[in-house]
């Protein structure tokens, strides 16, 4: 169990949650907060984001939420249904709510998941109802978000002792034929549609999907090869003195499967993946501050982008080398998301952006999507999947739970295990370039 803090209201038999003590705690100024005081008022003011944005009878979160007035979105999405799982972990184990209601809420969700969601061979839709689980946005069968959403069964499957709980995660990921999805490899599909069938895309190249193909790996269903892990590309970059496998991608790539794999300290025949985020996390801080001659804003202090809001709606953007219409816009999750790799980096920027920017990018779910100091442009929308990896990697930096829950599950150290990893060289260090 965590240190948990007082909420600061009386204890609610019935279960339901005063999420407006969330904020009573923190009714000082940000300078005043401590470096774990402040994640803790980040942390909580994330997981607003999901108690609110989960539906009551299917627990499946939104997409995207305004945080200004109401918000009147259905479309639902899985990948942020999985990082909404492992808040709720967090949040009863750090005692922000009760344990009757986080585990109420999680059998609401589990049992919608297991008996009513539309699936092909266990593989969910990218984007759904938000009511009714029927598919939206003519998305596809997505591999990669049922992934992120299968991270966040499994570690309520460890969470909590639960015999229901437990047995409906299990029936969930049993449930996925990976080898569908794998057809016959080496690597494993994007996803797969009912009007054209799989996708051409693969996941052929280093990115997100390592937590992907370790769950593919680890099942005791429907398991893949080995040979599946040690066949895509692994590009080297070099930048400013630094060399780190990437794929001119933004910064969520490296920073995912770690929300859940434990990389720290191990290796696979190619790389120390903990380590070539943390490489790859200080190129991204190098790549920005030298952009401050153009947005002067920017700095030591101020950086960080990646997939996220923009003012022109949805944008891919990031770099080394220069992805996207970079405009000027902050990007606070990709700091947020960086926490274990550059713990004090992270934090200054996350304080920079609370006490300089506070009233333009701070709400009452934390963190604005993206923010734009000198026009003084904010986005309105908040997504889910952005405030889910800074809510767990704050964790993470703070005490690892969520690595030493997740990894409790079976299927998480097989995948390791057949993926070829062991104990990392004690005298590994970032390349040069």
């Amino acid at each position: 169990m965590l240190t948990t803090l007082a909420m600061g209201t009386a204890s609610v038999a019935s279960g339901a949650v005063p999420l407006g003590s969330i904020f009573s705690i923190f009714r000082r100024s940000p300078r005043a907060l401590s470096d774990d005081q402040l994640l803790e008022e980040v942390q909580r003011a994330s997981f607003a984001l999901f108690w609110d944005s989960a539906h009551p009878r299917t627990g499946l979160v939104k997409d995207r939420v305004v945080f200004a007035g109401r918000d009147r979105s259905s479309v639902s999405s899985i990948a942020g249904t999985g990082f909404g799982l492992s808040a709720l972990c967090v949040a009863e184990a750090r005692g922000w709510i009760t344990h009757r209601a986080a585990a109420d809420r999680v059998r609401i969700t589990l049992r919608f998941l297991r008996h009513q969601l539309p699936h092909q061979q266990g593989f969910f839709f990218h984007f759904v109802d938000w009511k009714t689980g029927e598919r939206r946005l003519r998305s596809e069968v997505s591999s990669i978000d049922t992934a992120l959403l299968l991270c966040g069964v499994l570690t309520c499957r460890q969470h909590f002792h639960d015999d229901e709980i437990q047995q409906l995660a299990t029936e969930v990921f049993d449930r996925v034929d990976w080898q569908w999805m794998y057809r016959d490899g080496p690597y494993m599909s994007h996803g797969w549609t009912p009007e054209h069938g799989f996708l051409q895309a693969t996941w052929d190249t280093y990115s997100e999907h390592m937590l992907l193909n370790l769950l593919a790996l680890g099942a005791s269903q429907h398991s893949i090869p080995s040979v599946s892990w040690v066949a895509w590309r692994r590009p080297v970059f070099r930048y400013g003195g630094l060399q780190y496998i990437d794929t001119s991608a933004p910064l969520f790539i490296h920073q995912y499967s770690h929300a859940w794999f434990d990389f720290r300290g191990v290796e696979d025949a190619c790389a120390d993946y903990f380590q070539n985020s943390v490489a790859a996390t200080m190129a991204h801080r190098k790549f920005c501050t030298e952009l401050a001659g153009e947005f002067p804003h920017w700095g030591r202090t101020l950086w960080g982008i990646t997939a996220s809001e923009s003012s022109r709606g949805y944008a891919v953007w990031g770099g080394p080398p220069r992805v996207g219409p970079i405009d000027g816009s902050i990007v606070p999750c990709a700091a947020g998301g960086s926490l274990p790799f550059l713990r004090e980096d992270s934090i200054q920027v996350l304080r920079s952006i609370r006490e300089r920017f506070g009233e333009l990018a701070w709400n009452r779910y934390g963190f604005a999507d993206a923010f734009h100091p000198g026009r003084h442009w904010a986005a309105e929308h908040v997504l889910t999947i952005n405030t889910g990896i800074t809510l767990l990697m704050a964790e993470n930096a703070r005490t690892g739970w969520v690595w030493e829950t997740f990894m409790k599950n079976p299927e998480a150290q097989r995948g390791m295990q057949r993926a070829g990893f062991k104990a990392a060289a004690t005298d590994w260090r970032i390349p040069a370039a």
